[in-house]
């Protein structure tokens, strides 16, 4: 696997994620709705620390800064 993702894109990842986690943390979210986004902000800090998304993949599309 090739690195896909820059440092802006890992971080917008991991913030969204912790926005997520804390929307049903304090219950704005519940049900079948927070359980998608609890879901959705495992991915993106998933996909954040491998650098990896394999959504970008079979667009060939990069966020990371190549040399």
């Amino acid at each position: 696997m090739k690195k896909n993702m820059g440092v802006t894109d890992k971080r917008i990842r991991v913030f969204i994620a912790v926005l997520l986690f804390a929307l049903y943390y304090f219950k704005v979210i519940e049900g079948t709705l927070g359980m998608i986004g609890l879901g959705l902000a495992l991915v993106f800090v998933l996909t954040s620390f491998i650098s990896f998304c394999p959504l970008y993949a079979p667009f060939g599309i990069t966020t990371c800064k190549r040399k």
